[in-house]
């Protein structure tokens, strides 16, 4: 006798609750496994970045405008840490802090890399010196 089971994989996506919105911050509660520099979705689809993690909230950054969220709302993880797109594709072009091209000149074309927007500077040692003045006597 054999069985055959299909188990349909259903994902769980964390959420939280807003208990405090103002000046272009939101305090979340329930979202205690979000990441450091997590992209976090609100209801109103506004999207923000979870900056400081505390053990009973996490303090969001909002990336847009806080009026269309309020206390009570819900906030989902996206389970994705911040990334911006870098490269030749960008050259002269107009970007919103989540890489979306917001010049009217349509979507980016070429190539484009992902680079983590919270990540640590280079040491000084492996920084290239100034070879060439910056203006011209």
């Amino acid at each position: 006798m054999t069985f055959d089971f299909s188990l349909d994989l259903i994902e769980r996506k964390s959420r939280g609750i807003v208990t405090a919105v103002g000046d272009g911050i939101a305090f979340v509660s329930g979202l205690d496994d979000a990441l450091a520099g997590e992209l976090l979705k609100f209801e109103s689809g506004v999207y923000g970045m979870a900056l400081n993690l505390e053990r009973k909230r996490v303090g969001v950054v909002f990336f847009g405008s806080d009026r269309s969220v309020s206390e009570g709302h819900q906030v989902e993880r996206t389970g994705t840490v911040i990334d911006v797109p870098t490269g030749p594709a960008l050259l002269s072009r107009v970007v919103d802090p989540l890489g979306n091209p917001i010049d009217g000149r349509g979507p980016l074309v070429g190539d484009i890399y992902r680079r983590r927007v919270e990540m640590k500077a280079p040491g000084i040692i492996a920084r290239k010196s100034v070879h060439e003045p910056v203006q011209q006597v």
